[in-house]
């Protein structure tokens, strides 16, 4: 007995040694630290493509002295011969990543490296991860069960909420007991991540490519580090105050979305004779009047009886508008089934991510006291109600990460040459964003693309080439004379409901 004590003791040692070797071999990381990778990817119509793949050392709280080093990915495309400044390009969200693009099992890697050699011919590309969302470093998520939502009863945007919150707190308090401190996720701790990269990779100057939240991150970047931006490139635009969409900008996309499927053929027999906005305004006005009980194609485990949803007007503000006309239409002339089958199946208790970078960072910029009056009060609630920002307004207190502040909200005069490139039917971050931050950027030029959703520089690169080219050139050159003010996208393919059209009366 004795012996084999002795023998496991050895083992236990020799196991040890060998750990403190290897850490011995890995020398804590500092500051500012790149650890980087050279790989290759492979396509039929590229060949051997290098890159490089890495990692960058950052304070998780740069506030806090004592703070733990987290890593945030990054992945250089190096150009045969710069001309130009590097562009970084940032991910949307937040809570998304583009490094998974550059995966050699990625089906779309052709595509991706398209997209690199569309923005290499003049300098180096660099994909750049958002902290707390990183394979290379930590990706922040808090596995949570739903709680199951009465059905017989219509949806409530006051107990979505509350759900919310009550996910929230749980949240919080089980990253409490780990050693994250999630003060550090805010969009400023981003924006000196990307000036971080910069230096770390020798880079005097670089050129921000961001949609959507990565719009926004580059606001922050300029607002804080402008002198080591020298252009940017934006899409799907968000201001720093604008994280929250107003109601009314979102339903005039709609709207404008509306006005041509009006002329589709497949739909013109569906339509009253007031037109769209005449059937929401009736579907609003008959579930404010009296919800509605549908009787779902599905059994009550307990009973054997087949369950009935209820469906109220809170439920149409929810998503309702989103689904596009067919779905507007289907509810106008009392086909509700396919309607009462999601939100059933929405309703049930279920296991969900929560990818937490995503309320840190957007409870953390929250909006001004100005932007939240307007948004409490817009007229298009009644049609969209307040599920775009309740539930962060709601919960801003309790995410550790910190107000960032009305004035760092606030919309400064910048020099920095800016192409805004903005979608008139995105219905995520409404065009009117655009037209609100663009005169505060003097050396800038607004590009709206009709029947663009929500990023239009991809479509653009698509469907206009010559477009995209002279986009190109300003990546380059600077020069944005050449950028048209507007251009038209094909209009997307409606779909009809499926039932037969009416008879008319």
């Amino acid at each position: 007995m004795r012996q084999n004590i002795y023998r496991i003791l050895a083992i236990c040692c020799l196991a040890l040694t060998a750990q403190l070797a290897k850490s011995a071999d890995t020398p804590p990381r500092k500051a500012g630290e790149v650890v980087i990778e050279s790989l290759s990817l492979t396509t039929p119509d590229t060949g051997k493509v290098a890159y490089e793949l890495g990692t960058l050392y950052v304070p998780e709280n740069r506030v806090d002295p004592k703070s733990r080093l987290i890593g945030v990915g990054f992945a250089r495309f190096k150009a045969a011969k710069a001309t130009a400044p590097p562009t970084f390009h940032l991910p949307g969200g937040p809570g998304s990543s583009l490094l998974p693009s550059f995966k050699q099992d990625n089906p779309l890697l052709g595509r991706a490296l398209k997209y690199v050699n569309l923005y290499g011919r003049a300098g180096d590309v660099v994909f750049v991860d958002q902290r707390g969302f990183s394979e290379r470093g930590d990706v922040l998520r808090f596995r949570h069960r739903t709680k199951a939502e009465p059905l017989e009863q219509p949806g409530s945007l006051t107990r979505a909420t509350e759900s919310y919150t009550e996910m929230a707190r749980a949240a919080v308090a089980d990253y409490a007991k780990k050693s994250i401190d999630l003060r550090g996720y805010t969009v400023k701790e981003c924006a000196d991540d990307v000036n971080d990269l910069r230096k770390s990779l020798g880079y005097e100057q670089i050129t921000l490519v961001g949609t959507s939240f990565g719009s926004q991150w580059s606001f922050a970047i300029m607002r804080l580090h402008p002198k080591i931006v020298a252009r940017a490139l934006l899409s799907g635009i968000e201001p720093l105050d604008m994280g929250y969409d107003m109601p009314s900008h979102i339903f005039a996309a709609i709207q404008r979305s509306w006005w041509e499927a009006e002329k589709d053929p497949k739909l013109k027999p569906y339509i009253p004779p007031g037109g769209l906005m005449q059937a929401a305004r009736e579907v609003m006005q008959r579930l404010e009047r009296s919800p509605v009980q549908v009787t779902v194609n599905a059994k009550d485990p307990k009973t054997g009886e087949k369950l009935k949803v209820t469906l109220g007007r809170e439920d149409c503000q929810r998503d309702g508008f989103f689904r596009g006309p067919a779905f507007l239409l289907s509810v106008y002339h009392e086909h509700y089934d396919e309607w009462a089958a999601t939100v059933m199946n929405n309703r049930r208790a279920h296991d969900m991510d929560v990818r937490l970078i995503g309320p840190l960072i957007d409870t953390s910029l929250g909006v001004t006291p100005k932007r939240k009056f307007m948004l409490r009060n817009d007229p298009a609630t009644e049609f969209l109600g307040q599920w775009n920002f309740d539930a962060y307004l709601a919960t801003t207190g309790i995410w550790p990460s910190p107000d960032v502040g009305d004035e760092f909200r606030t919309e400064i005069v910048s020099r920095i040459p800016v192409v805004f490139t903005q979608g008139d039917w995105d219905v995520q971050t409404p065009v009117e964003n655009v037209l609100n931050i663009a005169p505060f950027f003097p050396n800038s030029r607004v590009l709206i693309a009709e029947h663009g959703g929500h990023g239009v520089l991809g479509p653009i690169a698509q469907n206009l080439p010559d477009v995209m080219a002279k986009l190109q050139e300003f990546i380059e050159t600077g020069n944005m004379t050449n950028i048209p003010p507007r251009v038209k996208l094909p209009i997307p393919k409606f779909a009809a409901p499926d039932f037969p059209p009416p008879e008319k009366k």
